[in-house]
């Protein structure tokens, strides 16, 4: 079956004036223009328009989805891909709303919100970019590796990541004011739900390879110095902490 323009339109919900200008593009071409020059779209011509308005809807901007429907891609993976970016972005959305709900709670109650939590889930691509271009900039001149840029839809996931590891150290930082033992089964225990964190979270680092990465950081100034400005001795404190969970084989291979 074939729609013309203006039925296309209609279906997806935009304007013919939209479709005229995919057209003129080469992004989206009817499937082919009737004798009388109207255009005409078939079933795969409403799949492209799909994906076109799914990556528009994650803000993408035309040239770059021209590359990427560029190869006759395969649709399963690009609806997959699509899905988690729109999920993790339904997932800041809701974040913000709650960052409303509870400000709005806060006036009614004559109660000033904590400053960290105005902005609960409005931190952005250009605020994690002024956030990383201090060690970008270290990175590169030290060891001529250029960290990526983070993307508007790597900003839930970074944002997420970024608390499980305050939430880390802080936790770290306590133990060692406590003067817990850096081989203890409290500073194993948090270990082992770091290093879990990361798995789920896509970036799985076993006990060794953390264990080297630590080490890193306590020699390397620039990284140790970071570490060491929420608590002395924590870059040490960390270090050997994760050498003896990898020397215990990760915690006993998580206590079997």
């Amino acid at each position: 079956m074939l729609y013309t323009v203006k039925e296309a339109a209609g279906l997806a919900g935009i304007t013919v004036k939209t479709l005229h200008h995919y057209h003129r593009i080469g992004l989206l071409l009817p499937a082919e223009i009737s004798g009388a020059g109207y255009r005409l779209y078939g079933a795969p011509e409403l799949e492209r328009l799909q994906q076109i308005l799914l990556y528009r809807e994650l803000d993408f901007p035309l040239d770059q989805i021209a590359r990427l429907l560029a190869k006759e891609p395969d649709r399963e993976r690009l609806l997959t891909e699509q899905e988690q970016q729109l999920r993790r972005r339904k997932e800041r959305l809701e974040t913000i709303i709650a960052t409303i709900h509870n400000t709005l709670a806060g006036m009614a109650k004559g109660e000033p919100m904590e400053p960290e939590e105005l902005f609960r889930g409005l931190e952005s691509e250009e605020a994690w970019r002024k956030a990383l271009q201090p060690q970008k900039e270290y990175l590169r001149e030290a060891y001529q590796y250029e960290l990526p840029e983070p993307t508007a839809a790597e900003v839930p996931r970074l944002n997420e990541a970024a608390r499980e590891a305050a939430a880390f150290m802080a936790e770290m930082a306590e133990l060692l004011r406590e003067g817990v033992s850096h081989k203890s089964d409290g500073v194993f225990g948090l270990l082992q739900r770091h290093l879990a964190f990361l798995t789920d979270y896509g970036a799985a680092v076993t006990a060794e390879a953390f264990a080297v990465q630590n080490r890193f950081l306590l020699g390397d100034e620039f990284h140790r110095s970071m570490l060491e400005s929420q608590q002395t001795g924590l870059a040490y404190f960390l270090a050997a902490a994760a050498d003896a969970y990898a020397a215990e084989g990760g915690y006993r291979q998580e206590r079997s």
